[in-house]
């Protein structure tokens, strides 16, 4: 017989690049608020689950994550960085829930992971500046006047440059650490290979969220042009808020609503 939740699949099931959940995660984000062309971004939305406000959210992350607590003994195994893309829309009901689009990510573990749970990953190289709980000059201590930077490069090409100055001021969480996110899963089938994907449309089940204590920024953000990504297409119009801080959450599973 042969076992695992992931490919490969094998006798012990050892190899399988992802086990079930849950899943948990702690880490230190930059979370930069933008406004966009509104037709653009419902371009990137599905209309069923509801209509594009023009806004959004791309968070810079440095993740830790594990199961049982044994990656955490393997780091290689539990860290990794992503650029998270995600645009706000109102439900049918008029709730607001943000819908991804768009996330890269530099470890095989976190891109399967997060196709089957309706976070459509690629890989791209993020990086970010982290706070240390110092009062140096290399920590980039959380206080006012404290600068932070934040870059994604996708197949060697630079796509998002974000710099933030903190503000001294509490600040909110946003995109994804604020709201219900959905993604989209779907696999083509090579035995039906003229048929397009079945696409579902899921939200992470979300338990023990931690971390409320956000550093508010202020915030410059751009967009650039490369041959195969579509980031540049929503047409940024401006950065609305930003902020710092550190977030922990478990994800149980997914559901459709």
């Amino acid at each position: 017989m042969l076992r695992g939740f992931t490919p490969p699949f094998t006798p012990r099931g050892l190899a399988s690049l992802v086990p079930p959940p849950p899943w948990h995660y702690a880490g230190w984000l930059l979370s930069v608020e933008f406004e966009c062309d509104r037709d653009r971004a419902a371009g990137f939305v599905p209309a069923s689950l509801g209509v594009a406000s023009g806004r959004g959210t791309v968070h810079f992350a440095d993740w830790q994550a594990t199961t049982d607590g044994s990656e955490l003994l393997d780091p290689i195994q539990s860290q990794y960085r992503e650029t998270i893309v995600v645009l706000e829309l109102a439900r049918p009901d008029g709730s607001p829930v943000n819908f991804c689009p768009l996330i890269y990510v530099d470890q095989d573990v976190s891109l399967l992971r997060g196709q089957i749970n309706g976070w459509p990953k690629k890989l791209g190289s993020t990086w970010l500046t982290r706070s240390l709980p110092l009062d140096h000059p290399a920590a980039a201590p959380l206080r006012e006047g404290t600068k932070l930077g934040a870059t994604l490069a996708v197949k060697d090409r630079r796509l998002v440059e974000a710099r933030l100055e903190l503000t001294g001021r509490p600040g909110e969480a946003l995109g994804f650490a604020a709201r219900p996110t959905f993604g989209t899963v779907g696999f083509p089938d090579l035995t039906r290979p003229d048929h397009m994907p079945e696409l579902r449309h899921l939200r992470s089940v979300v338990t023990g969220r931690v971390g409320d204590a956000w550093h508010e920024a202020r915030a410059e953000l751009v967009f650039l042009e490369t041959p195969r990504e579509e980031l540049a297409d929503l047409r940024l119009r401006g950065v609305t808020r930003a902020s710092a801080g550190w977030m922990g959450m478990t994800i149980t599973g997914a559901a459709e609503s």
